[in-house]
């Protein structure tokens, strides 16, 4: 089997590259930069999705089986400050795969990256969030991602290209920067080195995600190409839901410092919705996928890679995230 991954050099993308390849496809990945860490062996060419020209070159030379469709402006608080190159990435970079697609006749099944994000803020009454529940999204990335989820939608209705929408809720692992456990882990890292005050900033200790490990994520997306049904539309996330202050005491017997927690209401973010959880049931009985990852081994694994980082001298500068408006 052949599949192509737009948006290979992200945080999911290359840890499907891994996963993919390991299940024994040839893997094509596509990025508007390089990979920061070794590519697992698939091939990998520059592309901007948004280059409707270029993308179509490359997906007809590797003629793939599978697509799975990464490549985004991921961060709603870059897409407050950018949402022309939000939106212009995640929306025209869609229309252009299926474009792709449906002027050449390539029969490839196409997985599309949707997100949590376009249901926005739920009622209580309403969680765990199922598929059918309205959208509703705070910001332009959420819009784009509707945006993105309708167009794999009708381009299955009215072209019969088979397409899988996964809505994925919240992400993370070793690699992932600028969510909050990314920051936590970075954070504590930088306490036991003594470059930060045994003093660790933090924002809303309230507000609830369910939290899934980037590798259970990357399994669960090379699932739904094989075993989903074309053309519908499922949540994939985790089982359990933690605050932030849960998080951080999941994550302190592991560090290697004693600290305090300091409030800074800069850290808080209005847009955030107060608890994003989703009901994966329909995922998981099409599938039979579960997560196998807890959250302690997550946190352990985001500690020792900035750790590395660290003393590699390769650590990203704090707030690097928010810098992109590129495809990720």
């Amino acid at each position: 089997m052949r599949a192509a991954i737009t948006g290979a050099s992200g945080f999911i993308g290359q840890v499907l590259a891994q996963e993919c390849t390991g299940a024994g496809c040839c893997v094509l990945g596509l990025d508007i930069r390089e990979p920061k860490d070794d590519f697992a062996g698939a091939a990998f060419e520059l592309c901007d999705v948004r280059d409707a020209e270029s993308l179509s070159d490359f997906i007809m030379r590797f003629q793939p089986d599978k697509i799975f469709h990464l490549a985004a402006q991921s961060y709603p608080t870059v897409s407050l400050r950018h949402p022309r190159e939000t939106i212009d990435t995640n929306v025209l970079g869609t229309v252009n795969v299926f474009e792709c697609l449906r002027t050449s006749g390539k029969p490839a099944v196409v997985v599309v990256a949707c997100s949590s994000a376009e249901y926005g803020p739920v009622m209580a009454a309403d969680l765990p969030i199922r598929e059918d529940h309205a959208l509703n999204p705070l910001h332009p990335y959420g819009v784009s991602k509707v945006a993105q989820d309708l167009l794999a939608a009708q381009y299955f209705v009215n072209y019969s290209i088979p397409t899988v929408r996964i809505r994925i809720f919240n992400t993370t692992g070793p690699g992932k920067l600028g969510d909050v456990c990314s920051d936590l882990t970075r954070r504590a890292v930088e306490i036991e080195l003594g470059i930060r005050e045994r003093s660790l900033p933090v924002g809303n200790l309230t507000s609830r995600r369910s939290l899934v490990d980037v590798r259970d994520m990357a399994r669960a997306l090379r699932m739904a190409a094989d075993c989903c049904e074309a053309g519908d539309v499922y949540n994939v996330g985790g089982k359990a839901v933690y605050s932030v202050q849960e998080v951080i005491d999941v994550m302190s017997p592991h560090v290697r410092a004693d600290f305090s927690l300091e409030r800074k209401e800069a850290l808080s973010r209005h847009c955030d919705e107060p608890v994003i959880a989703g009901d994966n049931s329909k995922f998981q009985d099409r599938c039979a996928w579960e997560p196998e990852i807890d959250l302690t081994r997550t946190l352990r694994d985001m500690l020792d890679w900035w750790r590395i980082r660290f003393e590699s001298n390769r650590v990203p500068p704090e707030g690097a995230a928010d810098a992109r408006v590129a495809p990720a």
